[in-house]
């Protein structure tokens, strides 16, 4: 090979290297940079991977609130204590009328015209108040007046006869016989009077009046009264009713039969529920056993009543299905609530309940042992935990629980030691609690507090 082309050849090496460590001069801080980002990253992912780790087993999920907060927030915290407690299917219902009891229709006992109107819709009448007064027309009423008349007059004739021949049978002029055959006269005479004046009552006349039709002064009117009645569910002598409404008006004839108005008494009442056939077993079961239901009642405004000391159970279910909803019914006798008052010398009554109103009935289906119960809103969930806040102070503590059933008003947690029994839970308000927890967390506030060995949280000493 020929000198000068070798020393071309090193000349181009030569330019090479010093060019490669003229670039790598260059670069070096930009290398390293990438390096170090490289590395910063990989430490970090380390810590973030061991940081969740180290936050889980060493956080504490504490919270503090003030006075004014915990006012804000209407929190109300009670002792947890571990109870019995009934699972329950909710039935929709409504209160209706106890046909037979609360309302009564009053007919017309004869033919004749409403000449007087003595109670009208919405007034408070009492067994015996007039009602009606009715001018009567009726022909077959004013024959049996005048029967009873006749056959009390035949009577009192046969009776004087047969004390003047018993004279004349004890002086020996006539036989005995004749007064046996007077004797059978009268009684015959005293069954036509007692069933006259049996018709006459039916009719509605008084004691009084058919002592006065006997004597010959016959009635040209009669009086529509309230009828005295009886239940099993009345302690009272008296019943007070409702004028519900007028079917007559005066002036107008009505016949024999013919409804005038109806009076109601709403003090025995029904709750009906509509359940589906699915649920049936539940309340047969419920039915039978006699267990009671909870009632709770639209549009009720209790603090202005009495409390409601009374069992609710079913008396009976219905043995049809109806065609549009699909349910069938069950009955629950109600006690109703009343109050009257004064206005113009007129009375009037206000009840409790009426029917119309709608309930909610919830009927006992599975009986759970040894649980703690609390509010709905006094547990809030993650995902699939689920958590309740004990109080202590102006602290809060965030506790893990198993919620074994819940329904829109209470929910029940196992007694597994998760919540302790005489801890201080929240009833209310929990989904806030937890927002406010949430907060202060991932700003990296944290209580100033300790956990002592037994779960209870205090402030730092």
């Amino acid at each position: 090979m020929d000198k000068p082309k070798v020393n071309i050849r090193i000349a181009f090496i030569g330019m090479l290297i010093v060019t490669a460590l003229i670039v790598a001069f260059v670069k070096r801080d930009s290398i390293q940079t990438m390096l170090n980002e490289k590395t910063t990253s990989a430490d970090n992912t380390a810590n973030n991977e061991q940081k969740p780790q180290n936050n889980a087993a060493n956080a504490v999920r504490i919270l503090e609130l003030s006075p004014q907060a915990r006012k804000n927030l209407s929190l109300v915290s009670k002792l947890a204590e571990p109870q019995d407690y009934w699972k329950t299917i909710e039935v929709p219902g409504v209160i209706i009328d106890r046909p037979g009891l609360s309302d009564h229709g009053i007919s017309s006992p004869a033919v004749g015209v409403v000449s007087q109107v003595h109670a009208y819709a919405g007034d408070t009448v009492k067994s015996g108040d007039k009602l009606f007064t009715l001018k009567l027309f009726s022909e077959y009423l004013q024959n049996t007046q005048s029967n009873l008349f006749q056959a009390t007059r035949e009577t009192i004739l046969l009776n004087e006869e047969r004390q003047r021949l018993l004279q004349l049978a004890q002086s020996g002029t006539i036989a005995t016989a004749r007064i046996i055959e007077f004797d059978q006269r009268i009684r015959r005479q005293q069954a036509l009077i007692e069933s006259y004046e049996q018709d006459l009552q039916t009719r509605g006349l008084s004691v009084d009046q058919i002592q006065e039709v006997a004597t010959g002064k016959f009635i040209s009117t009669i009086t529509v009264t309230v009828p005295t009645t009886a239940t099993k569910e009345s302690t009272q002598a008296e019943n007070s009713f409702e004028v519900q409404e007028l079917q007559v008006n005066l002036g107008y004839q009505v016949n024999a039969g013919q409804l005038l108005s109806v009076i109601s008494d709403h003090r025995s009442l029904y709750i009906e529920g509509h359940a589906f056939k699915q649920e049936a077993p539940s309340l047969e079961q419920a039915a039978k056993n006699g267990w009671s239901l909870e009632v709770e009642f639209a549009e009720d405004n209790s603090e202005h009543w009495p409390a409601l000391e009374q069992a609710y159970q079913i008396r009976h279910l219905s043995s049809t299905i109806d065609s549009s909803s699909r349910t069938f019914d069950f009955f629950v006798p109600l006690v109703n609530q009343s109050r009257s008052y004064e206005h113009a010398g007129q009375s009037f009554m206000v009840w409790r309940f009426r029917p119309g109103q709608r309930v909610r009935v919830r009927v006992p289906v599975e009986q759970f042992h040894d649980v703690i119960v609390l509010p709905a809103a006094a547990v809030v969930r993650e995902g699939p935990e689920a958590y309740v806040f004990r109080q202590n102070g102006d602290l809060f503590q965030r506790l893990p629980v198993h919620v074994i059933h819940e329904d829109r008003l209470f929910v029940v947690l196992a007694n597994d030691g998760s919540v302790h029994a005489g801890a201080y839970i929240v009833q209310g308000s929990a989904a806030s609690l937890n927002r406010v927890l949430k907060a202060q967390s991932s700003s990296g506030q944290q209580a100033d507090v300790h956990v002592h060995a037994d779960g209870t949280v205090h402030a730092a000493h």
